[in-house]
């Protein structure tokens, strides 16, 4: 049968391809799985993938839905080879190196298990076991969820901290005064800081009542620009009517 799936070593071409499969004179039909496995006995185990995808792109390239096939072939005649030497007598002259192809085809076979999308040659306790594990995984990444969900509702609560009732942005303007930049006794300019406005916004949305009633986040976010200096046309300024209270800092005790 002509070779279907591995890319020939082309006849007498002396620059070819150092994953081609064949010799010198070429690929002679009915040989390449021979040749294949002779290629791979003589590469290192970081080069596996290289090769076989190599030869993958060569049969996609004629057949574009063939990756399974592919797999199977090249599975089937590693495993042919595998089971010869496995039942070959070991009191031959050849056994020891018998037992270094076999072992340099299970590595082979290991990879080819690593990239197996369809079980291949798996029993089913195989695939039961593989799927209970996955199974055990899910269970304990769901109780470490479950124990954050916990620790975060101990922080939750069904109370609010209530503004007077037409006082809201007289209590922004505080928040606001916050962030501004002061001379704190050890050198640093600023009280709090926060990477974005928005958090703000969240909190007084979230936490804060104005007359018993619920804030919308989006009004809150109108008076919390990402720069005060330069806030932009879609932002509103505190009107000075409701700035009531200024923070200065104390005068220092002795």
């Amino acid at each position: 049968m002509p070779n279907r799936y591995f890319k020939p070593h082309e006849s007498f071409d002396l620059n070819s391809h150092k994953y081609d499969v064949g010799v010198l004179t070429g690929l002679k039909d009915g040989y390449e799985d021979n040749l294949f496995i002779k290629k791979v006995l003589e590469l290192p185990e970081p080069e596996y993938d290289s090769y076989y995808l190599y030869h993958l792109d060569y049969f996609l390239g004629k057949e574009p839905q063939g990756e399974h096939q592919f797999f199977s072939f090249v599975w089937q005649i590693v495993l042919r080879r595998i089971n010869y030497l496995e039942i070959k007598d070991p009191f031959n002259s050849s056994h020891a190196l018998d037992v270094e192809i076999l072992e340099k085809l299970l590595h082979f076979q290991k990879y080819l298990r690593s990239i197996d999308q369809w079980d291949t040659q798996r029993t089913l306790p195989e695939i039961i076991a593989d799927q209970q594990e996955t199974i055990r995984k899910q269970q304990e990444e769901i109780a470490a969820l479950k124990d954050e969900v916990k620790a975060a509702k101990k922080l939750e609560t069904q109370e609010f901290i209530n503004i007077a009732d037409g006082y809201l942005l007289t209590f922004l303007d505080i928040c606001l005064q916050i962030q501004d930049d002061t001379l704190l006794p050890d050198g640093k300019k600023e009280l709090v800081l926060s990477q974005t406005q928005i958090v703000w916004c969240k909190i007084i949305a979230k936490y804060f009542r104005e007359g018993g009633n619920e804030i919308s986040l989006e009004t809150i976010r109108r008076y919390f620009p990402a720069d005060r200096k330069n806030p932009g046309s879609k932002y509103a300024k505190i009107p000075p009517q409701l700035k009531l209270f200024q923070l200065k800092p104390a005068k220092k005790r002795s």
